[in-house]
């Protein structure tokens, strides 16, 4: 008795089921049938568009990869037709052309400042001019976020590629984050005006932990007299030619310095060998940033890679110097950096006079050590032809700047001089640093000539500063390199 009770109950579960099942089913194709009529109504590819997913995507995912948010066009084909007289054409866009930003640095400026250093796609910023937006979110939840307008500089002379250096430039109407309670600062990229392009980019492109914020930096004397900030290093360099440059402008520069070397893919193993003692001794930070190379801008990126190591390092040196490693820079006996500095210091920054100096000639007396000697003690001559614009370096008070070039800055307060001659100047042994063979290609024994339509004299001022560089490489690291190859 007791089984048969059991299957009835059984059997009672499955008809309610049955009849749950019954209703489920009924409505759902009820929902079928609307649905199937409201598609018939509405006209082809209805659903979302591009931007709209984008929009939809950007609310649900805020802090995702812009290159993410930045879905291709997949608007309705358009097909050529006549209209009248004309054959109406049809362009139809596909992919996008280049990032809208890509971001190397961003760094604080002060308590109510901000720079971000990146890459853009250089015909939307040359012809389109979008806006960016800098909006500050405060750690302080009950805090309401401020937005501004970002005040773009592009600082690269127009020699960019594909892509143009931005540095943009986020000032606030009052101090940001000096409660202690950290925040975020967020940049709305916008593709420009019109109907057809995508909503702005929101990139993440600063988060300060709380309690991070130090503001006595902004004020407080910097930690270094001088700081040089190196141009993207690549290709096959001399480890010999850079060891001679490094010892060369460490005694010259002193003990409050430091170097900053950009490493874009040059620094192959013996030239590291060559830092390696120095970066031990305090005085070298190597960066590697060869993953620029996939964005085409001009000259491995270089115009990027000084603005982004001006703000890094704005308020860690007095001065900041921009010059490269073929080229030395020279202080008259009669004086010393420290003094040349200081009467410059009314200038926010002031560019260099160029002594042009051959890369084969030598003297025929130096023919047997040639190969024991250094490369600014054997190259003597220098090009003294006249009428011609040479290139000048600089260096500049990074406080009063906002952006940078590779020969001067165009964004800075205060002013410029270029009257340095005869105070501070610098030898330019240029085809020398990528050049792994012996130098001295052409051995002469008189002190001016003509070589190759070029007229050169003979210039022993570098030559006589070698046994003091030398000494002084031996005392700083000892005999590390004393075997450095070509």
């Amino acid at each position: 008795m007791k089984m048969k009770k059991e299957k009835r109950l059984d059997l009672g579960t499955i008809d309610w089921n049955c009849k749950e099942m019954k209703i489920s089913l009924a409505a759902l194709l009820i929902l079928g049938s609307i649905a199937t009529l409201v598609a018939q109504l509405l006209p082809p590819r209805s659903f979302f568009s591009a931007s709209q997913l984008r929009t939809c995507l950007s609310e649900f995912f805020p802090e995702s990869n812009s290159s993410f948010l930045s879905l291709p066009s997949e608007g309705k084909v358009q097909v050529e037709q006549q209209d009248g007289r004309f054959l109406r054409r049809a362009f139809n866009p596909y992919g996008a052309a280049a990032y809208v930003f890509i971001q190397m640095g961003a760094y604080r400026g002060g308590v109510d400042t901000f720079a971000v250093v990146g890459l853009a796609s250089k015909p939307l910023h040359v012809f389109a001019k979008p806006r960016i937006e800098c909006e500050w979110l405060p750690g302080n939840a009950s805090a309401e976020p401020i937005r501004v307008n970002g005040t773009k500089m592009l600082p690269d002379w127009g020699y960019g590629r594909v892509y143009t250096v931005v540095v943009v430039n986020c000032t606030f109407p009052a101090a940001v984050g000096v409660d202690g309670l950290g925040g975020r600062l967020v940049l709305h990229a916008h593709h420009g005006e019109g109907e057809d392009v995508p909503p702005p980019v929101r990139i993440v492109s600063l988060t300060e932990p709380a309690g991070s914020l130090n503001v006595s930096k902004f004020t407080s004397p910097p930690e270094y007299d001088y700081l040089y900030c190196g141009s993207s290093l690549y290709g096959g360099l001399s480890p010999q030619r850079v060891r001679e440059w490094l010892a060369y402008h460490v005694k010259l520069f002193g003990k409050k310095s430091h170097f900053v070397i950009h490493d874009a893919g040059g620094i192959h193993p013996e030239v590291l060998r060559v830092f390696e003692p120095w970066v031990e001794a305090g005085y070298v930070t190597l960066q590697d940033i060869r993953a620029q190379e996939k964005f085409d801008g001009y000259y491995h990126n270089q115009f990027l890679v000084v603005n982004d190591c001006l703000h890094r390092y704005r308020f860690a040196a007095k001065w900041i110097f921009y010059f490269d490693v073929d080229e030395y820079i020279f202080v008259p006996r009669k004086s010393n950096l420290d003094s040349v500095m200081k009467s410059l210091l009314n200038y926010t920054q002031f560019t260099i006079e160029q002594m042009p100096m051959s890369s084969k000639l030598c003297l025929l007396e130096d023919y047997r050590r040639v190969r024991r000697q250094w490369g600014f003690e054997k190259l003597v001559f220098k090009d003294v032809k006249r009428g011609i614009r040479r290139d000048r370096k600089y260096a500049i008070q990074a406080r009063n700047a906002f952006a940078t070039g590779v020969h001067m800055s165009e964004n800075v307060i205060g002013p410029t001089t270029h009257k340095t001659e005869g105070r501070i100047m610098y030898y330019h042994y240029h085809d020398t640093i990528a050049n792994r063979r012996e130098p001295c290609r052409k051995f002469i024994n008189v002190t001016e000539l003509t070589f190759e339509g070029t007229p050169f004299a003979l210039d022993d001022t570098m030559r006589a500063l070698a046994p003091a560089i030398k000494r002084f490489e031996l005392k700083t690291i000892g005999d590390r390199l004393v075997r450095t190859p070509q």
